[in-house]
This record gives structure tokens, C-alpha cells and sequence, in this order.
């Protein structure tokens, strides 16, 4: 295993602690400019969001309604009604995305795919990054406020949903990941710089429980303090 990220996988529990536990759940509370922009504000304000640890699953609930949930994997997402059965589904979701610009609006169900890998791959950072088909590589040191970052560099095996293929991952001398850069491929490409904060330990795993995206420059910095795209702020968190 890479250096790094065998460091960062025991800063943050260690991979035999993760692999005790199937499900992550937590409440979700979201913010930012992108709900209103993408035409679905209010859904995911204050929500209760549950993952999978061994395969890409997430569901939100209440959904839409009291009582509903959606569901989303890779090849599918889906609405469903208080007994479970489907109100709305959608195969393969990410090809309905194409030919979209930053101001087209989503839907129920697109929002259902974006939010859900999103969440997955924030719980399950950096752990999953020791599967097999991942590769990982450790990139030159970045220098923000004063702190120097260590940076891994991940690519993301074709089958996994998520924000773009390759993505990087800011590691501090503890070895929590600090900050997290991507391009939302979904989003109009939109190049991003998000940044973790306030930990907290849960049956000895550390997550962050706030969050906040805005858009990354061409020289790898952040334009702050506006627009924030996403805030997310993360309690109740338990494993099972």
C-alpha cells in the first residue's frame, strides 16, 4: 500500500476497524448555491442519509414525502413510497446528464445520483482507496495558510460512481484529509476545492462534519469567500 494513504487509513481508524461495519448513517444538513441553481432547493436541507461500506449504495429519508426514501447505485436510482414500493426510477443516470450546462435543472432522480455518490464517497474516503482496483499516487506538497498538505492523487475504477475519475486528497501532519479537489463531470465540469473540518470520532473512525465547496482557479486556489456551491454539516453519526 502507498505510504501515504496507509497513513491516512490509520490517522482516520484504520481499514480493519472500517471493515467491522457495513453501514454508515448520519443527518444531513446542506447548503450552498447549487440546490437553487439546479432547480431542487429545500429537498436536502435536513435529512437523514445512510451508506454502504461495501458496495456503492445511499438512501435519504423523507424523501419528498414523509415516509418516502430514494435510493441510489451506480446503474440506478429510484423513489420509493412509505411500504417500499417505487413511485420513479432511472437506469444508467449519469447518461441523463449529457448535454447539460450549469444553469439545466435536475431532477428528483438526478438529484437522487449526484447527492448519493457524493455522500458515498465522502463516508468512505480514504478507505475505500485500498481496493484493488483504485490507484493511488503521491503528488508534490501544497502550502495553504501557512500549513503544508501532503497530496494524494486517486484514480477511481470505472465502476464506481463519482464526481470525475481522478481526483486529489489534502493530508495534514495528523493524517486527516484536509481538503478534496475534483471536477463534477455531471456539473458542467465544474472545478471544485472542498474543504473538511471540525472531526469527530465515532466507534473509532474520524469524519468530518462540515464541509464546504467553491470553485477552484486555475492556479489551484479557491475563490472565497463567494460562491459557496455546497455546504453540508454532518451529526448523528453511527456505524453498524
Amino acid at each position: 500500500m502507498n505510504d501515504l494513504l496507509k497513513f491516512t487509513i490509520q490517522a482516520h481508524g484504520g481499514l480493519e476497524n472500517w471493515n467491522k461495519y457495513d453501514i454508515v448513517s448520519a443527518r444531513l444538513k446542506v447548503g450552498g448555491i447549487t440546490w437553487a441553481l439546479k432547480q431542487v432547493p429545500g429537498i436536502m436541507d435536513d435529512i437523514h442519509v445512510t451508506s454502504g461500506t461495501r458496495s456503492e449504495y445511499t438512501s435519504f429519508h423523507p424523501f419528498l414525502k414523509q415516509g418516502w426514501r430514494n435510493s441510489f447505485e451506480p446503474g440506478k436510482v429510484a423513489i420509493l413510497d412509505e411500504q417500499d414500493k417505487i413511485v420513479d426510477q432511472l437506469y444508467h443516470p449519469r447518461q441523463s446528464f449529457g448535454g447539460y450546462v450549469t444553469e439545466t435543472p435536475w431532477s428528483k432522480l438526478q438529484l437522487t445520483y449526484f447527492t448519493g455518490y457524493a455522500m458515498w464517497t465522502y463516508f468512505n474516503a480514504p478507505f475505500c482507496f485500498a481496493g484493488p482496483d483504485y490507484a493511488v499516487k503521491e503528488l508534490e506538497p501544497w502550502t495553504e495558510d501557512g500549513e503544508e498538505l501532503r497530496r494524494l492523487h486517486v484514480t477511481f475504477p470505472d465502476q464506481i460512481a463519482t464526481h470525475s475519475k481522478e481526483q486529489v486528497f489534502y493530508i495534514d501532519k495528523s493524517g486527516l484529509i484536509r481538503r478534496h479537489d475534483y471536477n463534477v463531470e455531471i456539473l458542467n465540469n465544474a472545478a471544485s476545492v472542498h474543504y473538511l473540518a471540525d472531526f469527530v470520532e465515532v466507534a473509532g473512525i474520524k469524519f468530518a462534519t462540515k464541509r464546504h465547496v467553491y470553485k477552484r482557479m486555475e492556479d489551484n486556489t479557491a475563490l472565497i469567500p463567494a460562491p459557496l456551491f455546497i455546504s453540508i454539516e454532518l451529526s448523528e453519526i453511527s456505524l453498524s
